[in-house]
């Protein structure tokens, strides 16, 4: 052991698959590929027809910005780290990236929240619907998630910047996950390993529970709608969409954190891909589903293409 602390680290995510780590890069890119295609489609087809310009699609379009903001701020450090070995970061830059994965990831949780409270609304509190998502609602829904999300991401990071890293330089992941990191250092890690508990209770012990409820209540009331009505299977068309991204992104992230917290026997590569996929998975299936199962966003992609289409005619001739 030194007294001195590391300013710097190396990653060593796949260290099984590290002879064939360029490889590893092929299907990263081709992923990341998609997730930058199919939100970025997502977002320009709700800011550029009209009728998309509402309350479940603008949160939408924010989740999918998000999903590729907290893409960007890993997957190119990642194919440089496979493709060229730009494996190492400094400390400062180890902790700017762990600070805007567990930002974005947060902030994620709470658009999926807003989302469940919105279809809500919509189903359950028709009549007070615009009233609850008039213009007050968005500088609301903005300040709570800065407070919180910016907040408690900054009291994590704050926390494992007092730390000293005197063991290992080598972080067994991709990216510079909290707990990856602070199983570096030395001496005393049990405030920061709290910390890293209390803020998955701050967001999974709350966001869950809340959106569970709100689809409990959106299928009693069309349970009691009348059998094969519109409104029915809208209701239950909503409730499965949103489940299926809810789903896919708290039960990856939560397999990822606990194998960290609970010193599960998993192996490093494993451990690597579920940190990845908790990542990327969410943010290559929402434009599927969305795009796939939401009527509106189907005609929204039909009056783009419909509006290009005249353009490119007139091109050629």
């Amino acid at each position: 052991m030194t007294n001195s602390s590391h300013v710097s680290f190396v990653f060593r995510g796949f260290p099984a698959l590290h002879l064939w780590r360029r490889l590893l890069a092929v299907p990263l890119c081709g992923v990341y590929a998609a997730v930058l295609a199919g939100n970025g489609a997502l977002v320009l087809v709700v800011r550029g027809v009209p009728s998309l310009r509402r309350p479940p699609y603008l949160l939408l379009s924010a989740l999918c910005a998000v999903d590729v903001l907290v893409a960007s701020a890993i997957v190119p450090n990642v194919l440089l780290a496979l493709l060229v070995d730009r494996d190492r970061i400094s400390l400062a830059g180890c902790l700017a990236q762990m600070f805007c994965t567990h930002f974005l990831s947060s902030v994620e949780s709470t658009l999926l929240l807003a989302m469940a409270l919105d279809r809500y609304a919509a189903v359950c509190q028709p009549l007070h619907y615009e009233r609850l998502t008039g213009r007050r609602a968005w500088p609301a829904l903005l300040l709570f998630t800065l407070a919180r999300s910016g907040g408690v991401m900054a009291a994590l990071v704050a926390l494992a910047a007092t730390l000293r890293f005197c063991e290992s330089r080598v972080i067994r992941h991709i990216y510079c996950d909290h707990m990856a990191l602070v199983s570096l250092a030395c001496g005393d890690t049990r405030r920061s390993a709290a910390a890293g508990v209390a803020v998955i209770a701050c967001f999974v012990g709350v966001d869950i529970p809340l959106i569970l409820l709100s689809y409990v209540q959106i299928l009693r009331v069309a349970l009691r709608a009348a059998p094969g009505g519109e409104e029915r299977l809208k209701a239950l068309h909503t409730c499965a969409t949103h489940l299926m991204v809810v789903l896919v992104f708290y039960l990856v992230g939560s397999v990822a954190f606990l194998s960290h917290n609970l010193r599960l026997a998993i192996p490093p590569d494993l451990h690597t891909s579920l940190g990845l996929a908790y990542i990327l998975l969410p943010a290559a299936a929402n434009p599927l589903i969305y795009g796939a199962r939401t009527a509106d966003i189907r005609r929204g992609f039909a009056t783009i293409f419909r509006r290009l289409r005249p353009a490119g005619g007139s091109a050629s001739t």
